[in-house]
């Protein structure tokens, strides 16, 4: 089967992407020492922007307090900032498109996580309603410890401004655009899920105000970058972090809100369709906890205004990203897994290479080889940092191309 339809050029906002194979965002745990970009960020961008048509970088923490794993970067501070100009930087300079991804984790942070206990605030979700089934094995004496019950946000317009700024920021570090994570169980689907937003005031309740906060993250990020500029990822049928409704609930809240978003006409919308595998890993009392349907076919049609782009995402081949292309059912394909493995995958999809994902796939790199407890500060400095360092290069720049 023929990958030709990866291969053309997209209008995307104001930009022509090279080609139609874009990089998801992927958290890799690699901004020591604790949520600043360093030069081994700089060097993994870089090796990719050589031939993505556009990369989404991992999720960037848009505030301490809403933290989940050590050593994710965030773009909260002027310190950040500047760090991600050096990666933005890179990518440009290989001619390569990188939209910044903006994530809070909500109910999935923990009070007793470093992150968490240095911002001084508590963990804040849209009601006092814990997820089910965590783990937080990088707390010390806490290995199963479960997520805890959050405090809910008095006033979910905080949350707007938190992400408003970040955008701010992310525009100064020079990125072409920014991405909402809306998926994954994350903050702003926990205020779209009606099992984990129980507010009674106008941020919950109906569809339409569950998902009042994403509608108006989007028209202030919009006033910072344009909407040309903006992208969202959703995940409609659940699983990760405890979410996932009932499937006629689920497709009244994702067809209303795909539906207010396309009115914007922001540069994309990405969707997760359902996975077997990804959507089952998390069992609540034994059970998977997403909601199975075909997330492409539903949604998609929706995707209506010209100025935006439909993203499809999760478990694609290139052949079968090509022929969803081929058929008009999406713009582009957003590749994850790939990317780590095949620094030039859009190359050896081009070449017709055949990929080697899983026979290459470095699975304890996924998230970073840290000592125990990689909070503390004896691992974090010197030496000790250097060799860390070191060790992180594995399963994240050691990679070659394969073209």
């Amino acid at each position: 089967m023929t990958t030709a339809a990866l291969l053309r050029p997209l209008q995307l906002g104001p930009y022509t992407t090279r080609n139609r194979i874009f990089m998801s965002a992927m958290t890799r745990n690699r901004s020591v020492p604790t949520n600043v970009p360093n030069d081994l960020n700089v060097e993994y961008y870089r090796q990719r922007a050589r031939s993505a048509g556009l990369i989404v970088s991992e999720g960037i923490l848009v505030s301490q307090q809403g933290t989940e794993y050590p050593h994710a970067p965030g773009i909260w501070s002027q310190e950040q900032v500047n760090a991600w100009k050096k990666v933005t930087d890179a990518v440009h300079a290989e001619g390569g498109l990188i939209f910044a991804q903006l994530w809070h984790v909500g109910r999935v942070a923990h009070p007793e996580a470093p992150e968490q206990i240095a911002s001084g605030e508590p963990v804040y979700a849209p009601s006092a309603i814990a997820a089910r089934g965590g783990k937080f094995r990088h707390i010390p004496g806490k290995p199963d410890a479960t997520y805890v019950t959050p405090t809910g946000i008095p006033n979910p317009k905080t949350l707007v401004d938190i992400f408003t700024k970040a955008a701010i920021n992310a525009k100064e570090a020079n990125f072409d655009g920014v991405e909402f994570h809306g998926a994954h169980g994350y903050v702003l689907t926990q205020f779209l899920e009606s099992g984990a937003n129980h507010r009674t005031d106008e941020w919950g309740g109906s569809v339409a105000n569950r998902i009042r906060i994403v509608l108006e993250a989007i028209d202030e990020v919009s006033k910072i970058y344009g909407p040309e500029r903006v992208g969202i990822k959703l995940s409609p049928a659940g699983g990760p972090n405890d979410v996932g409704m009932p499937l006629d609930e689920a497709i009244e809240t994702y067809s209303t809100l795909i539906t207010e978003i396309d009115k914007r006409g922001i540069a994309y919308i990405t969707l997760m369709r359902y996975s077997e595998m990804m959507d089952n890993m998390y069992l609540i009392d034994g059970k998977p906890r997403g909601t199975p349907h075909d997330v492409i076919s539903t949604y998609g049609p929706l995707v209506k205004n010209p100025k935006t782009a439909f993203i499809a995402n999760v478990g694609y081949t290139p052949e079968e990203g090509a022929k969803l292309i081929e058929e008009g059912k999406a713009s582009a394909i957003s590749f994850g897994i790939p990317w780590i493995v095949h620094p030039d995958l859009a190359k050896m999809v081009e070449k017709g290479k055949p990929l080697e994902v899983f026979t290459k796939l470095d699975m304890r790199g996924l998230y970073g080889y840290f000592p125990p407890y990689p909070h503390r500060e004896d691992q974090m400095k010197g030496e000790n940092l250097a060799e860390l360092k070191e060790e992180l290069k594995k399963g994240y720049t050691d990679y070659p191309d394969s073209v």
